[in-house]
Parts: structure tokens; C-alpha cells; sequence
């Protein structure tokens, strides 16, 4: 018997979408989270924006073309925002949320062979404490682990605390546990969460502590996303003398005062500039790279032209621009917005801006020597990364971190050649 086990969204998603291929595969089914032919899908959906939930529905209609006779079961914050959406599709048997992923594929066990075709909804709210029974295989690919789930910021724009609930912390010592395995096959693990800035809040501890007691893991590691209020001179330090990467994607979403405000963001643009400014000090040759939101509720030309101006002072090394996109149940759903084409011609305006500052930044980079872990080959050349997040196009063997001299901008990226003697 096979199984795809889909995962839209973040990288979240994808630890808890391997989590549940691991669990079928020790009961003798082989999965996969590649998009094919298979007797049963699961859909772990996505709901950060419209355009996410339209996809998760849709992959329905995708997983049925592949197999018109497969069962069908989705989880996932799709769901658990309007489940009765994915119900009445065909082929649909149960549907779940956010919460006891692990418990679900077990439903699903048990569901596959029975005859009876009735759709059951099963979304439970999130649970008030980590749930610790997610244990995804490691390949010999980048490994990423979870620490944390929810969020309490409650950004006036975001649903997620909606559906993932309050945040919550997983244990240090099973995080260490996991990141001692992946380091067995994999030369860099990254720490992963939809918060993980509040990592330890909840249990007594917090980032810089879980950062150092991670030191003794002998794998490259990376912290996915971080906010500019967890920043200081101790993460810094702890990052640096334990061996994790010298890239920081902290989250900005406007450069615009009072759009930040309007957002419910808890720094200022001056904040923000302080703690690039901190991560620059103590990693002279960091990548730093961001989110922006264009054409937020209310977002006049001025405010927009405050965020084109701040992130050229920021000298971000790339950033991710998308469109604003209202979800129901939230503050800035309640605004005034503005029209859908000015978001998207503000969106291009922002991704011509990052092409521009992430081309420099390779280009100040070119002749310098670097490890750069290959993870992927791409049309007959390996595509990896650097610690500071470039992405290098070189003949190292995928699998192998090695050391690399940049010789000429390539792509989306860099050019380089092995150094190693």
C-alpha cells in the first residue's frame, strides 16, 4: 500500500507532514510527500493566506486526478479554520485540524480498511501544552526540528494564533535528543516553530539557553526565523560560540511606524535598524533577509514609500514580498483596505528592490572562500548553501559540506568552485 502525505506552507508543516510518513512507514506503508500516484492521500493544509486555503482545498481535486478511487484525509490549519469546506469533497473521509496530528494518522490506520464512506470531522482545539510525539526521519538532506508551536503576538493581519493556539514549548532535552539523531545523517539541522522566538517562555527557559545546549551537536545549525525583539548581545554570543549560522531571517513586515502599529508589531523602525545593526557586530558577514507585507489596510503611497526606503538602509541580503491578504476573524480584516492591484504592483515594486540588494550582496562576496553544504542537483550542477544563506551552484557532491571560493554571480545566486586541497 502507498501513501502521499502532502504538506502546504511553512516549515513547520513540513516536520509534522514527515512525522506522519515516518509513522506509516513503521507500519509497512510506504509514503511519500511528493505529489503522485498513491491508494490513500493525506493533506496538510495551510491557511496563512486566501490564496493558501484556495490551494489547500484544491489539492483535493489534484490528489484525485492522480487516483479517483483514493481516500482522502485532511488536517492542517485549512481545516481547522472551516473544515466543513473539505467535508462535502469526494472522496474525503476525515477531517482534522492542527492538534494530535500523531493520533490522526492512527485514526487513518484504522479508517483504510473500513467500507463505510462517511466523512467524519474531527478538529479539536489546540492543546495548552507541546505536543511531544512528532518524530519525523532524518535524511541526508537539511533536518529540520521543531521546538515550539503557537503564537501569542496576535498581529492584527494573522489567523495562525487563531488555529495553532497560545505558544508552547518543547522540552530541551528532547530537542537535543532529536538534534544528536539528525546529526547522524545530516550536516545541518535547523530549529524550527511558528514562534520561535518565544521558545522556553512557557517551561522556564528560553532561546539563548536551548542555543547553548545544543553546542555539543556536531551538525552546521540554523535558527529558521526569528523576531528583532529576541535579538541581544547573550543569543549572539551563545549562536556564535556554538556553532550556528551567521544568517538571520528576522521578520520586519513594513518599515512604515504606523503601519507597524496598525499590524500590532511591538517595535519600532529604529528598533528594528538597532538590532541589524547588533547582529552585524558580533557577524560582520551575516545574510540577513526578511518578510514584507505590501498594500497592508490602509496602507497610504507615503507609508509604502517609508518601507521602499527602509529596507535599502536595512541592506537586506533578500527578502520574501507578498501581497496583504485579509482572513476573516482578525483586526486588520476589519480596515479599510485598498485595491488588490495596488498590493500586487507594490509587491513587484519590492521584489525588483530585493533582486537589486541580494545581487550586491553576492557580488561583494565574490573571491571569498566559504563552506557551503549541497543539498539538491539541479540540471547536472549541485545547488547548496552557504552559512550566511547564498545560494551556490558549484560541482560539490550532494551531501558533502564543503569549502568552495565564489568566483561569478550565477542565477539566483553564486558560482563557485571546490577549494578544498
Amino acid at each position: 500500500m502507498k501513501a502521499v502525505v502532502f504538506s502546504l506552507g511553512c516549515k513547520v508543516n513540513q516536520c509534522e507532514g514527515q512525522s506522519i510518513i515516518s509513522a506509516f512507514n513503521k507500519r509497512g506503508i510506504t509514503a511519500t510527500d511528493k505529489l503522485e500516484y498513491a491508494d490513500f492521500y493525506v493533506l496538510n493544509t495551510c491557511s496563512v493566506t486566501a490564496e493558501a486555503d484556495r490551494k489547500s482545498r484544491q489539492a483535493v481535486s489534484r490528489a484525485l486526478k492522480f487516483n479517483p478511487a483514493a481516500k482522502i484525509y485532511v488536517c492542517g490549519c485549512s481545516s481547522q479554520n472551516n473544515g466543513a469546506l473539505f467535508e462535502d469533497k469526494p472522496n474525503v473521509r476525515i477531517v482534522s485540524g492542527t492538534a494530535q496530528k500523531m493520533n490522526f494518522a492512527e485514526l487513518i490506520l484504522s479508517d483504510l480498511f473500513s467500507d463505510e464512506c462517511v466523512s467524519r470531522n474531527c478538529v479539536h482545539n489546540p492543546p495548552a501544552v507541546y505536543e511531544d510525539d512528532l518524530h519525523p526521519f532524518h535524511t541526508k538532506t537539511r533536518s529540520y526540528i521543531k521546538i515550539q508551536d503557537g503564537c501569542n503576538n496576535f498581529c492584527s493581519y494573522c489567523i495562525i494564533p487563531y488555529l495553532r493556539g497560545r505558544s508552547r514549548s518543547r522540552a530541551a532535552d528532547s530537542i537535543v535528543a532529536e538534534a544528536v539523531a539528525a546529526a547522524e545523517n545530516s550536516k545541518e539541522i535547523v530549529l524550527t516553530g511558528i514562534n520561535v522566538s518565544a521558545y522556553g517562555s512557557d517551561i522556564g527557559t528560553n532561546l539563548t539557553d536551548l542555543v547553548k545546549r545544543l553546542g555539543k551537536v556536531s551538525a552546521r545549525k540554523r535558527i529558521g526565523s526569528l523576531e528583532c525583539t529576541v535579538i541581544s548581545y547573550e543569543l549572539l554570543q551563545a549562536m556564535r560560540e556554538n556553532g550556528f549560522c551567521d544568517h538571520f531571517h528576522l521578520s520586519l513586515q513594513s518599515g512604515s511606524a504606523s503601519v507597524l502599529r496598525r499590524m500590532n508589531r511591538k517595535y519600532t523602525p529604529e528598533f528594528y535598524l538597532e538590532k541589524v545593526d547588533e547582529i552585524r557586530k558580533v557577524f560582520p558577514d551575516a545574510g540577513i533577509t526578511t518578510d514584507v507585507i505590501t498594500g497592508f489596510a490602509g496602507e497610504t503611497q507615503e507609508e509604502f514609500a517609508q518601507t521602499a526606503e527602509f529596507v535599502i538602509r536595512a541592506e537586506f541580503s533578500d527578502m520574501h514580498v507578498f501581497p496583504y491578504s485579509e482572513r476573516k476573524g482578525t483586526n486588520a480584516c476589519k480596515l479599510a483596505q485598498i485595491d488588490k492591484s495596488v498590493r500586487q504592483e507594490r509587491a513587484l515594486e519590492l521584489i525588483e528592490i530585493s533582486r537589486r540588494m541580494r545581487e550586491k550582496f553576492c557580488e561583494n562576496r565574490i573571491g571569498k572562500i566559504y563552506d557551503v553544504y549541497a543539498e539538491t542537483e539541479e540540471q547536472g550542477e549541485s545547488a547548496g548553501y552557504t552559512s550566511n544563506y547564498m545560494k551556490v551552484y558549484s560541482d560539490v557532491p550532494v551531501g558533502e559540506l564543503k569549502k568552495i571560493k565564489i568566483i561569478q554571480k550565477y542565477k539566483e545566486g553564486v558560482k563557485a568552485v571546490n577549494y578544498e586541497k
